[in-house]
């Protein structure tokens, strides 16, 4: 027993605290939720505009964010950010953060589309109704009457959207930015130990996933008293 806890301490000392490496974890998760909260910020504007294309059925806008929808939700996320650094954005001297921050918001803007369209179609037909009868425009009603009404009931489910983009942008060391899994690995080449950090690394991650998900159980009951 003792032994075993000596390696698990000595572990722990050289993966965190030799050479002050629990800061890499830390800078690698600073990185990681920035780019996190980028992605949801783009999402949600990109999923808003699409899902009110493809509800106001202009035939030709329609088709091409229905194609927008197809294709970044049938490829993988980690090819359309190699596609966007390499070739889309490959001559710019955009910082890594803001590039990978644009692949994943226009990738989650596609998710997010489906979710508000079906947050608005949830909504009763009456709403519109009552509010053209108000003398509101269509504009206005949706901006004012059914969208408030649309965000409010998939709110919960935009949570989950930020909990699911923190765990996929594990993969942005493809562009060589340094988030909190390129950490990880860093300190593996550095130590050699082949399971510590990603251990310690997995730890990180479920913690800030289980946080957001606490959160997310909060926002949807009080959502639900507030009914």
């Amino acid at each position: 027993m003792e032994g075993v806890l000596y390696e698990l301490t000595n572990s722990l000392y050289i993966n965190l605290i030799r050479e002050e490496r629990y800061l890499m974890l830390i800078r690698g998760l600073r990185v990681t939720l920035e780019v996190t909260l980028y992605s949801v910020l783009l999402g949600v504007i990109i999923g808003l505009i699409t899902a009110v294309i493809r509800i106001t059925e202009p035939k030709g806008l329609v088709r091409l964010a229905t194609a927008y929808v197809e294709v970044v939700r049938g490829t993988p996320v980690v090819v359309q950010m190699v596609i966007i650094y390499y070739a889309i954005l490959g001559g710019s001297n955009l910082p890594k953060v803001l590039i990978a921050s644009i692949a994943f918001g226009i990738n989650s803007g596609a998710y997010v589309s489906e979710l508000i369209r079906a947050g608005i179609q949830a909504v009763p037909r009456g709403q519109m109704e009552a509010a053209r009868s108000l003398g509101l425009t269509w504009t206005q009603a949706m901006r004012f009457v059914i969208v408030p009404q649309a965000i409010k009931n998939i709110l919960p489910a935009l949570v989950n959207e930020a909990i699911v983009l923190i765990k996929e942008t594990a993969v942005v060391g493809y562009i060589a930015l340094d988030d909190l899994t390129r950490a990880g690995n860093i300190i593996r080449g550095r130590t050699f130990d082949a399971y510590t950090p990603f251990l310690l690394v997995a730890l990180v991650y479920l913690y800030t996933t289980t946080t957001l998900s606490i959160f997310a159980g909060k926002l949807e009951r009080r959502l639900r008293e507030s009914d």
